[in-house]
């Protein structure tokens, strides 16, 4: 006899998200030689982290993974601290409801909820940009704000949505008559928003916008994700 790979059985959509969680962290860290169905409840952080990185390449079919500064975006969010240096969180451990169980502070959604529609999103509507390496995506909010406030008005960036399960959100830049910045955030595109309109026409579109962080023209970082009537429009 051989033990298969994990089955989980399901009677409804609703839960299939549950479903590859649990899939995932057998597949990711039982042991080979272990009692059927006993998987750990704590894993280190720095083992999900590879685990989620390699899940992304793999869905999302990209060579281009997550970066250093992700690592430390996603290590805050799992473990609700913002005070934790890089170091600290290299020794930690992360359990099966900090992935899947506990509701993140002020949503109404898990971890593994909010990076599994990241996941969907990227996959189905940016898996180009993310390729090219347009989307920051992994960033909080606050730390955007840092980022982009001491830039020239028109500068953005791409962030995937806290707030929304499977959304990216433009922040950029503007400036008043005194010179004093504030950073705006656009509601953010669903799969659904972006099945109609595409990102790069968007942006296209959207002229409050003019460099990609830190300084790319944005007709330069996103001319060939531009519809093709409006490339030729641009030659001619």
């Amino acid at each position: 006899q051989v033990l298969s790979l994990p089955i989980v059985v399901i009677v409804h959509g609703n839960q299939d998200n549950n479903a590859k969680a649990t899939v995932l962290w057998d597949n990711a860290f039982s042991e080979i030689d272990r009692v059927p169905f006993v998987v750990a409840e704590r894993v280190p952080w720095e083992k999900m982290y590879d685990t989620l990185n390699l899940k992304f390449m793999a869905e999302v079919q990209t060579s281009k993974g997550l970066l250093k500064e992700h690592y430390f975006f996603l290590a805050q969010k799992i473990f609700n601290d913002h005070s934790a240096s890089l170091e600290d969180f290299k020794s930690r451990n992360v359990s099966w409801a900090q992935f899947n169980k506990e509701i993140l502070p002020g949503r109404g959604f898990t971890f593994w909820q909010w990076f599994d529609g990241v996941l969907d999103l990227t996959k189905r509507c940016l898996k180009s940009y993310w390729s090219d390496r347009l989307i920051t995506g992994f960033i909080s909010k606050q730390y955007v704000c840092k980022l982009l406030s001491t830039e020239p008005d028109g500068t953005f960036l791409l962030r995937f949505s806290d707030s929304e399960i499977g959304g990216v959100t433009i922040a950029y830049v503007i400036r008043g008559k005194d010179g004093s910045s504030q950073v705006e955030h656009i509601q953010p595109f669903s799969a659904k928003d972006l099945s109609i309109r595409s990102l790069g026409d968007r942006i296209r579109d959207l002229g409050q916008l003019r460099n990609l962080y830190p300084d790319i023209p944005k007709d330069q970082a996103f001319g060939s994700h531009y519809n093709s009537g409006w490339r030729e429009l641009g030659r001619a």
